[in-house]
């Protein structure tokens, strides 16, 4: 990954007024129940059958074996974690998300439509869990044990989808204190906060290169039948046309640097379809040239 310093030129968060009006942080749990149990019983049996430690061994059973509906949950908590990574960035290490206001509704629309649709997933599973289970216990033989299958009503509390937008703290929150050890303690988080700021701007960034490297990696080609053609999908290019999108939401600070980046991909980008990319190899060597002038540009 590219590794850039926005040391020297971010902007002091004295003069970026009221950035706090323009942020919002976002916290999400999502638990879903593994369905899964350690058996200690069986892997003592296995090791003594096998002449082996049972310290090593670690005999987990599926509970529910093959049930679609639980895999449906799971999978389903699985996409909504990565659509709020993938719209959002870090903000600290206690697992809070940095989420800007300008696209706070369309954000919010969408995680309370998962939101619904996960408790739907969740009821549609628990319906059949009484089923499940008696299939599974055929499945299991003399492993099966119903102490280890929670009530339904139990069952229920062990999924989770809980959201929130906590308070973003303000940079100036010690700006009125006297005592000179409250003033360092101000300055410092002072430097914290705008720390947090530019790693966010960074992390941005960071996805910006990263998919520009790939497109590139992929474009670099002859075309025609030559064995070294690479295959690219589609989604190659949605993925870089989401990522500038994002970058004027994201740039509370008005760094130029993010402005510039925005303006060159929305130039570079004009007219490039992946058909063309495909089946034109003058395109896709020159769409090739103004993605490498880019990364170039990038790393300072």
């Amino acid at each position: 990954m590219n590794t850039i310093s926005f040391e020297s030129t971010a902007p002091a968060i004295a003069n970026v007024p009221k950035v706090t009006s323009s942020i919002r942080l976002f916290e999400m749990s999502i638990s879903v129940w593994t369905g899964r149990k350690q058996d200690k019983a069986a892997s003592a049996a296995a090791a003594t059958a096998h002449g082996a430690d049972k310290r090593l061994l670690n005999t987990s059973k599926s509970l529910l074996g093959d049930c679609a509906e639980l895999d449906a949950v799971r999978k389903f908590a699985a996409n909504a974690r990565n659509f709020v990574y993938s719209s959002t960035t870090a903000w600290g290490d206690l697992g809070q998300r940095f989420l800007p206001m300008a696209t706070f509704p369309k954000f919010h629309g969408e995680i309370t439509g998962l939101q619904v649709e996960f408790d739907r997933l969740v009821e549609e599973f628990l319906s059949v869990y009484e089923f499940a289970r008696a299939q599974a216990q055929a499945k299991l033989g003399a492993l099966f044990n119903a102490d280890e299958y929670p009530d339904v009503n139990v069952l229920r509390s062990k999924f989770k989808f809980v959201i929130a937008y906590p308070p973003v703290p303000e940079a100036n929150i010690f700006s009125n204190i006297q005592d000179e050890a409250e003033k360092y303690l101000a300055s410092e988080y002072a430097k914290h906060y705008t720390e947090r700021i530019e790693n966010t701007l960074k992390e941005v960034w960071d996805r910006v290169y990263d998919a520009l490297k790939h497109m590139s990696e992929r474009l670099d080609y002859q075309g025609g039948d030559t064995k070294d053609k690479k295959i690219f999908r589609d989604s190659m290019l949605e993925n870089i046309r989401e990522l500038a999108a994002m970058l004027p939401a994201f740039n509370v600070t008005g760094d130029p640097r993010l402005s510039r980046l925005h303006m060159e991909l929305d130039q570079a980008l004009i007219g490039v379809t992946p058909d063309a990319l495909r089946e034109d190899d003058g395109f896709r060597k020159d769409t090739k040239s103004r993605v490498d002038g880019i990364l170039k540009s990038m790393s300072w």
